[in-house]
């Protein structure tokens, strides 16, 4: 007997029973999972948090009283059982079900809640069209019943237990802090929360615990983490919600490999404790390579299709769209669709639009055929060019080269995005490797602003390698950074970084983004002032707790191992939020509305 689920009202969790319980008499309490009446003899599905057990009730061996209260349950009402666990008959096992074997044999029944006419059947595991997002987020609490989610959310706890396990066993403190804090500046919209004592004056919701972390260093707590809750105004999609768990640590005096090292052991935990599963080492691109190879910095390496440099085979070739790229530094990138010359112009079309949408000018396509090579470029560029990029990159007939010339960023990351669609359309991933980490290094320290001028590649507390000294470089986007992110197939898990510890540094970081020292002061000046007294080097990273559970669940998004979650319009349906609020309310915040109905 599993003691530990024993409540004055059972013995046991129903879906906990097994084989091994065979010939013992138990009490059980849960939903009706399905009912079926076959013959006479009442079937009953009944289930819990634990899983499923069938439940038999015979009105030979039930007083009368039970049996009738067996005939007028129906599904999802809740029930009080007593029986005797045994084997199942010869051909009715169930081996969909871990205690598929077995069932329960009804001794007493009876009706501890009525359920109402669900919106939409719980038993049905397979959402399809039947059943809307909206009417599944608005009566979240049933389809929380699902056996699907059920197992989802218990993933998403072991996944914290077992990295609270992992991390206190290696001297680290989880500290918790604060979710009101001061507006800074962290490349989202934050979430801003008026004083009601501080007329005028506003909160923000963390967007993550970056700057406290670092005081706690600081303190000399030099192992903390917090599976941290965080906030961010921004559109969201699958793999994205305006409030997430992020597991958050931090290390001092150390460096990179430290840090690198610890994430490593605590994934090889996670995955072993959690999946059963045993990863060898973690391997490594820098930010360039992974670019140049894949066209992304969070690549999928279970595709196994790379991009190919092609520019040396389409030098000065009197095609001026090549040529003028060529000529400016650009570059001619190649990706190789294996048996893909039977592409219909409409398909091929379709490919384009994804090449534009993710800022290609065009995409060029050749295929390799009996009769030599044949291209949507062909009055322009020979077949011996072809031949060339068809041997660099392994085409070979019934192939499909697809080619764009821009610069090398956008080149390579229109086709690293189409390579991650053809991976989805054209079935490129296996089941042989159903993992791939990895992590990416060696990041530039700024990149391209949106607006021009530059920005942080990660965030502006990053170090350099070589301090002060690199931020000399004649070219910003030229200077490293001592930033990493972890990669689980295709999704960026993790960010992190060595930070900057020397307010000199920091400072001259905030200059070169724009930041003059009266702005600095008035939105960091509680962290360059902590760095004047003896910060110590450290470094951390910031892990996506939401996303390890999706992927670890198999489940295709955030919102399926989140209890509560948003829609895509951060809206919380089950509880009607946001909503308004009365004219009283608003002014003891010191607040009113504008005439258009938002807030001024």
């Amino acid at each position: 007997m599993r003691d530990h689920l024993a409540t004055g009202l059972r013995t046991d969790g129903a879906g906990a029973l097994r084989i091994g319980d065979a010939g013992r008499e138990v009490t059980l309490c849960g939903w009706v999972h399905r009912r079926r009446d076959h013959g006479g003899l009442v079937f009953l599905d009944l289930r819990d948090r634990y899983g499923l057990v069938q439940c038999v009730v015979n009105p030979e061996t039930v007083p009368a009283t039970a049996f009738r209260e067996a005939e007028r349950i129906r599904a999802e009402d809740v029930i009080w059982l007593e029986g005797v666990v045994a084997r199942r008959p010869d051909g009715s096992v169930n081996p969909d079900l871990p205690n598929g074997d077995i069932e329960v044999r009804v001794f007493d029944c009876r009706m501890l809640s009525e359920t109402a006419t669900p919106p939409f059947p719980i038993d049905v595991e397979k959402e399809g069209g039947e059943v809307s997002e909206e009417t599944r987020l608005r009566w979240r609490f049933l389809e929380l019943r699902r056996m699907r989610l059920t197992s989802a959310i218990g993933m998403r706890h072991r996944i914290a237990f077992q990295t609270r396990c992992y991390l206190d066993n290696r001297s680290f403190w989880e500290v918790e802090t604060p979710m009101l804090t001061r507006r800074t500046p962290e490349g989202a919209r934050d979430y801003l929360v008026p004083s009601r004592v501080h007329p005028g004056s506003f909160y923000a919701l963390p967007q993550s615990p970056q700057l406290y972390k670092q005081m706690l260093m600081v303190a000399g707590y030099d192992r903390y983490f917090q599976i941290a809750r965080c906030f961010r105004d921004e559109d969201l999609r699958a793999d994205r919600q305006p409030e997430f768990t992020q597991i958050d640590i931090e290390m001092s005096f150390v460096e990179q490999e430290d840090v690198i090292e610890t994430v490593d052991g605590l994934f090889r935990h996670l995955f072993r404790t959690c999946l059963g599963v045993t990863i060898g080492e973690i391997p490594r691109l820098t930010h360039a390579e992974a670019l140049r190879r894949f066209g992304s910095d969070k690549p999928d390496l279970r595709i196994p299709h790379e991009l190919v440099d092609v520019t040396e085979d389409f030098r000065e070739t009197g095609f001026r769209v090549f040529d003028s790229v060529v000529e400016s530094g650009g570059v001619v990138a190649a990706l190789r669709v294996p048996d893909g010359a039977d592409a219909s112009r409409s398909v091929i079309d379709r490919w384009t639009e994804l090449a534009r949408s993710a800022g290609a000018g065009g995409l060029v396509w050749a295929r390799p055929g009996g009769e030599g090579w044949s291209s949507s470029i062909d009055k322009f560029v020979g077949p011996e060019r072809w031949i060339a990029a068809g041997g660099r990159s392994g085409a070979k007939s019934g192939d499909l080269l697809l080619v764009v010339a821009d610069r090398p960023r956008r080149a390579f990351s229109a086709l690293g995005s189409l390579r991650t669609h053809l991976a989805a359309e054209r079935g490129w991933i296996g089941t042989a490797r159903p993992w791939s980490l990895l992590w990416i290094v060696d990041f530039p320290l700024f990149e391209e602003g949106d607006g021009g001028g530059i920005a942080p590649s990660h965030h502006p507390f990053t170090a350099p390698p070589g301090g002060m000294e690199s931020l000399s470089a004649t070219d910003p986007l030229e200077i490293p950074s001592l930033a990493y992110d972890l990669v689980l197939n295709g999704y960026e898990l993790g960010s992190g970084s060595i930070r900057i510890h020397e307010r000199a540094v920091q400072e001259r970081v905030f200059e070169m983004l724009g930041i003059s020292r009266e702005e600095a002061r008035a939105k960091f000046g509680f962290l360059l002032e902590a760095l004047e007294y003896g910060a110590p080097p450290h470094g951390g990273i910031a892990v996506g707790l939401d996303r390890i559970a999706m992927l670890f669940a198999g489940a295709e998004s955030l919102r399926e191992v989140i209890a509560f979650p948003k829609t895509t319009s951060a809206s919380a349906l089950l509880e009607g939020a946001p909503s308004p609020v009365g004219e009283q309310e608003l002014s003891d915040l010191h607040l009113r509305l504008d005439t258009s109905g938002g807030p001024a």
